[in-house]
């Protein structure tokens, strides 16, 4: 399994992961996603940055739909930094678990296990958006 260092920031409104450059092709910007978080799974919306090729993970949701529209919904990447008292340019490592669609967050020196699962074909993912 891949693992990629991102960079926890602060914001404005929180905490985001910067994702650098040289990863970016484990992740799809602009996509919603599967995050596990402590073993839950919950869903984040990779971002790109505004100058550079740099992604971001500015939140964690308890939803998809929470995901794309993060100012509707509890933050659960910022109470899990600060359950585990991660540092403003503290690491975290990102496991993925199967690219552009299950990824899981744990510190340094920690080890998670997850379920591997196949993603939905793209005709079944079209139709929850839709539903959503």
């Amino acid at each position: 399994m891949r693992t990629v260092r991102s960079t926890r920031t602060e914001t404005a409104t929180g905490s985001k992961l910067e994702i650098p450059a040289e990863d970016r092709d484990a992740f799809v910007p602009d996509e919603v996603v599967r995050v596990v978080l402590d073993g839950t799974e919950r869903f984040a919306r990779i971002e790109r940055a505004l100058t550079g090729e740099e992604l971001s993970v500015p939140g964690v949701y308890d939803t998809p739909e929470l995901a794309r529209n993060p100012g509707e919904g509890a933050d659960r990447l910022t109470e899990w930094i600060d359950d585990h008292d991660i540092r403003s340019g503290g690491s975290v490592l990102i496991d993925v678990v199967e690219s552009e669609f299950l990824y899981g967050l744990r510190e340094p020196g920690e080890t998670n296990f997850y379920d591997a699962r196949e993603p939905p074909n793209d005709s079944l993912s079209d139709i929850a958006s839709d539903l959503e």
